[in-house]
């Protein structure tokens, strides 16, 4: 697997959220490089798919600074969305919202109309597992791509998040996930 320490497109889109993102950016850059990376070694992907696969990762999980909540994919949505306006490519929002929408999906996307759903689902799962589930990359591939974009506190960060949750939503302490 070929590690990109610099993704153009990546560094675009995040370099608009950096201020807002404030001190844990590092982390969060890392993961997004971490999991567009693991989509990348799970299945070729064509220069359309990379492209759709960076922009989703950009966006996935932004809803947690733009409104400092773990219920935070629905306003990850609007900023992908006014994105893709900008950038002529509104024929994609179906599916970027949907490798969005359903990235802590716990069993496998199965429409077939929007196969990157699935992929992005895995990519995103292999780093938020730290590694536990691979989809059949070796520990050596995920290993390598720890060391290129080190963790910089990004679980440690959520870890926090959830166990503020906890107190004051005890019965939905992880709205993000879903079945």
């Amino acid at each position: 697997m070929k590690i990109d320490k610099t993704l153009p497109l990546l560094e675009t889109i995040l370099a608009d959220w950096k201020d807002l993102i404030g001190s844990q950016y590092t982390g969060y850059r890392n993961h997004v490089y971490r999991m567009v990376h693991c989509c990348f070694a799970l299945q070729d992907c064509s220069e359309e798919d990379r492209h759709k696969i960076m922009i989703a990762g950009a966006f996935h999980d932004l809803g947690i600074w733009i409104e400092n909540t773990l219920d935070y994919i629905p306003p990850s949505l609007p900023p992908a969305l006014a994105y893709l306006r900008r950038i002529g490519r509104e024929d994609w929002s179906e599916e970027i919202c949907l490798m969005i929408t359903e990235h802590h999906k716990f069993r496998p996307y199965t429409e077939k109309s929007h196969l990157l759903v699935e992929l992005f689902r895995k990519g995103d799962l292999v780093d938020f597992s730290l590694g536990i589930f691979k989809f059949g990359l070796k520990s050596t591939k995920i290993k390598s791509l720890k060391k290129a974009f080190p963790n910089a506190g990004f679980h440690k960060n959520l870890a926090k998040r959830v166990v503020h949750r906890i107190f004051r939503h005890p019965f939905n302490p992880a709205p993000m996930m879903k079945w």
